[in-house]
């Protein structure tokens, strides 16, 4: 009787198992997509913001509220000097044919404190008429530059 000897094999653990196969790039390329389009969306309103506001502020009904604001002694002892306008203008602005309204608020600042600028006007041609031009400060009563 013959017995056959093998030699006792050594104990191997099994493979490591390979990770779970990641989804595929469709994900990805949908986040990125989406990302891309909302960035794309945020600049096209930032820039149309932007181009209202610099078409109210290069109008002459603007300029001239402005103007008549800084000259007004009430307001420049309320704010101090200089008074300088702030960036952002809400309202509208109409001009067509001749004849046109505009009603929008502005802030505007100097070294005593700040305000707001309401102003609503008219034409019917080159000159601009104020129904209503009110400064508000931050701290004191409305200014009427209309009304002496």
């Amino acid at each position: 009787m013959t017995t056959d000897y093998t030699q006792p094999q050594q104990y191997t653990p099994p493979a490591a198992q390979p990770p779970a196969q990641k989804s595929s790039g469709c994900l990805k390329v949908f986040l990125i997509g989406c990302g891309v389009l909302i960035v794309l969306g945020t600049a096209f309103v930032a820039a149309l913001v932007f181009i209202v506001f610099a078409a109210i502020k290069k109008s002459d009904v603007y300029s001239d509220a402005l103007n008549r604001v800084r000259a007004d002694q009430r307001v420049v002892e309320a704010l101090g000097e200089p008074i300088t306008p702030g960036f952002w203008v809400a309202g509208s602005m109409n001009l067509d044919n001749g004849k046109g309204n505009a009603d929008f608020t502005f802030p505007v600042s100097g070294p005593k404190g700040s305000a707001r600028v309401h102003a609503v006007a008219t034409t019917e041609g080159q000159k601009w008429e104020y129904t209503e031009l009110v400064v508000t400060p931050s701290n004191g009563p409305p200014i009427n530059v209309l009304a002496p």
